[in-house]
């Protein structure tokens, strides 16, 4: 029985502060999910799945869902800002091993947020087709960075309101696009003489399961809910189904309109070749603005996440001071540094071929952080049969995605693992130089009020 403390009328009064309640959460698991993803890699995923996609997406999820069982359990327990970076350290300790695989993660948001950048910017030049300025999308994409950045300035309660606009408005458009596509559907799309290989249809859900990783910005907010051990676990739940849900729409919806070579000839803007087949003219244009939404709410809530991944790897002691530092009243350096990061990459590199890279390093890092609950269930209550089942998703479908990349895109397999040494050799140089040590937290196990 772990040793909690009873809050006193100061820890009630902070409480009452925190600025994220249930809907907010639930908008910035939605905003991280619903991004770059379904809207960019729609097609690629179509060619390796065939008309089996839709079962795709449901694998994906069903990873997802039972990966965010260790968050909702850890982040009940250890609610920090940090999320992941707080359960790895929690349950590896404090090591090379932990502290590793959080930079590895961060560097993952990082990519992520590079390719929702560039993924705005892309969507937003089909409103200028005739603008023909090289260096425009560029720009473009440098400044939605620059723009989400000064939202999350203003704190979590701007973040919060944000993405519950963004989202919305995205959601309303994924929806109409679902139901009027179902509507009209061709159901003889879907024949199953047009399914791939069952490998392929795995593949296909590990190559989406970058669409669905986005769950875990919810647990990088727990330290800014007021009862994150009722509200956590909800918002990851409800995210990640409602998620699900309106994938498995669009994804019916497309294939239900549009045969595999056609898909193939239109992978880059799929969906919204579909949506002109049963909306009209004005088809292609209502997704594109649901795109620019999408990848906004994607930009906003992983910058979010990641500026505070960020904080809290600096604060632990596994990157340099300065990341944890204020550099005013209400940004921490680290946004500052992460936002500027993410401008080199989206500047200086094509992040087209990153996808099947980030959904890797996002199935390791949680197969890792599955293994940190493992170790802690004792103080989180914690079922070993589903923290198990997690671990065993995860590690399963990087294993074939793995094996696809090696066979498909061996640049991408070998940057995936080339990360490795390089987060790892950096923690452990920056340790050697420096001999600073993790600030593990001690101590009672907070009880949140409600």
């Amino acid at each position: 029985m772990p040793n909690v403390a009873t809050p006193g009328p100061s820890a009630v009064a902070a409480a009452s502060t925190k600025q994220i309640g249930l809907f907010s959460a639930i908008a910035i698991g939605i905003g991280g999910m619903v991004g770059g993803g379904v809207y960019a890699i729609f097609g690629a995923a179509a060619g390796v799945a065939g008309s089996a996609l839709w079962l795709s997406f449901v694998i994906g999820g069903f990873v997802a869902l039972a990966t965010s069982y260790n968050y909702a359990k850890l982040g009940a327990c250890y609610p920090t800002k940090g999320g992941a970076v707080e359960f790895l350290v929690r349950g590896l300790g404090d090591g090379i091993v932990s502290g590793g695989l959080n930079i590895y993660m961060w560097v993952g948001y990082v990519i992520a947020l590079a390719m929702y950048a560039a993924g705005f910017a892309s969507y937003l030049m089909t409103f200028f087709p005739q603008a023909g300025i090289p260096w425009l999308p560029k720009a473009a994409a440098a400044g939605a960075v620059l723009l989400f950045t000064v939202v999350n300035v203003f704190g979590a309660a701007w973040v919060g309101r944000s993405e519950l606009l963004t989202v919305a408005v995205n959601m309303v458009v994924l929806t109409v696009f679902a139901v009027w596509g179902l509507a009209t559907a061709d159901w003889e799309g879907l024949a199953t003489a047009n399914w791939a290989a069952p490998s392929g249809i795995v593949f296909g859900g590990g190559m989406l399961f970058i669409a669905y990783e986005g769950f875990g910005l919810v647990a990088n907010a727990a330290g800014d809910m007021a009862a994150p051990a009722r509200t956590l676990p909800k918002a990851l739940y409800l995210s990640v189904c409602l998620v699900i849900v309106v994938y498995l729409g669009v994804a019916l919806a497309v294939l239900g309109h549009l045969s595999l070579p056609h898909i193939d000839a239109a992978k880059d803007y799929a969906l919204s070749e579909a949506a002109g087949m049963f909306m009209g003219k004005t088809g292609f244009t209502f997704i594109a603005v649901g795109a620019l939404f999408a990848t906004a709410a994607a930009l906003n809530a992983t910058l979010f996440g990641a500026a505070n991944v960020c904080y809290m790897i600096a604060r632990d002691g596994e990157l340099p001071p300065a990341f944890d530092r204020m550099a005013g009243k209400h940004v921490s350096e680290g946004l500052l540094l992460t936002a500027g990061l993410v401008l080199l990459f989206v500047l200086f590199f094509d992040l087209s071929s990153v996808a099947m890279m980030g959904s890797g390093a996002f199935l390791f890092i949680y197969a890792a952080v599955a293994y940190s609950h493992l170790r802690l269930r004792g103080v989180t209550g914690g079922r070993p049969t589903l923290i198990w089942l997690s671990i065993v998703l995860c590690l399963s479908l990087l294993g074939v995605l793995g094996s696809n990349m090696f066979t498909h895109s061996k640049p991408a397999f070998w940057t995936m693992l080339g990360l490795f040494p390089v987060c790892f050799g950096l923690e452990w140089a920056y340790r050697r130089a420096t001999g600073r040590a993790i600030k593990t937290g001690t101590g009672p196990i907070p009880v949140q009020p409600g």
